[in-house]
């Protein structure tokens, strides 16, 4: 039976009374929240005409960087759970834009690289990429920019 396809769900912006929101302006995660459904809900609205989910646009993208990775170097390097990345791997290969194959080192693996159509769409996903982060840099100096992904890259690691 054929998965349904994936709904974005796009955050709600502020309304009028958003400043108003009590002690829990000093609540960090509250804040982490916040930016990331005002960069999810950019990123959707970037993405719309592409039918591509940033998990997707990233997973074409390590592919490019590293042909012939294995899909379990792709979970390590995305730091999701291997089923995750197989669903993913799934939907990209059944759209053509992605193609498995056979290891040459280690029979147990497929390497995964790009099909034409996938390299075609990850030249378009890098245009709308760049948009996005162009929009999402704007408001901050280049020195912003360093120190917050340095800060955030402390949360993640």
């Amino acid at each position: 039976m054929p998965r349904a396809k994936e709904v974005l769900t796009i955050t709600t912006p502020p309304g009028e009374d958003a400043e108003d929101i009590g002690e829990i302006r000093d609540i960090v995660g509250f804040h982490l929240r916040l930016a990331h459904g005002a960069v999810y809900r950019h990123f959707t609205e970037t993405f719309t005409d592409l039918g591509l989910t940033q998990k997707q646009v990233s997973v074409l993208w390590l592919v490019d960087d590293h042909p012939g990775i294995a899909q379990t170097g792709l979970s390590q390097r995305m730091r999701m759970d291997r089923a995750t990345t197989m669903a993913i791997v799934n939907r990209l290969e059944a759209r053509d834009l992605l193609a498995r194959g056979p290891s040459p080192t280690d029979g147990r693996k497929q390497t995964l690289n790009l099909t034409e159509a996938g390299k075609a769409m990850l030249a378009t996903a890098k245009e709308a990429i760049r948009a996005h982060e162009d929009w999402l840099k704007s408001r901050y100096t280049p020195r912003e920019v360093a120190v917050l992904i340095e800060l955030l890259t402390r949360l993640h690691e």
